[in-house]
């Protein structure tokens, strides 16, 4: 999803946001960010067009800000909706200086925090589902001896 309604006046460089130290200049939904998308965030604007006009929008607005400090897969959009993106380098794009720019790959959204207590400490939450699973291996693996 790029910027279609961004007027440019006699310049040369690709319209490009910054995050971090990335400069973003297009944004890909993959298919399970866009089914998670429509489970854990909103059932109605659930089209891959939607999800990226609605992160465009708030990556202009500066809406957007790492969940860890320096960690750069996890992001938060208004301290609430949680998503986690990989960012590649664009072939086709660079700045005025011949400096890359970057694709900004949605993977997944985790949810909202608001609604889901547990993301607030994702290491945490992480650590807990690795645990449970593998007791619950454990487990099953007690019961077919």
């Amino acid at each position: 999803m790029k910027d279609k309604q961004t007027e440019r006046w006699s310049t040369y460089e690709p319209f490009h946001i910054p995050l971090g130290d990335k400069k973003i200049v297009d944004i890909i939904i993959t298919n399970h960010a866009r089914s998670r998308w429509s489970d854990r965030v909103e059932s109605m604007k659930t089209g891959y067009a939607d999800i990226a006009q609605y992160l465009w929008e708030c990556l202009k607005e500066g809406r957007i800000v790492s969940y860890y400090r320096h960690e750069q897969d996890v992001y938060t959009i208004d301290d609430d909706l949680i998503f986690v993106a990989e960012f590649a380098v664009s072939e086709k794009d660079v700045d005025l200086l011949g400096n890359p720019l970057h694709k900004m790959i949605v993977v997944t959204f985790l949810g909202r925090m608001s609604e889901t207590m547990e993301l607030r400490d994702l290491r945490t939450y992480y650590s807990w589902l690795r645990h449970s699973r593998r007791m619950t291996l454990i487990k099953n693996n007690r019961k077919r001896r």
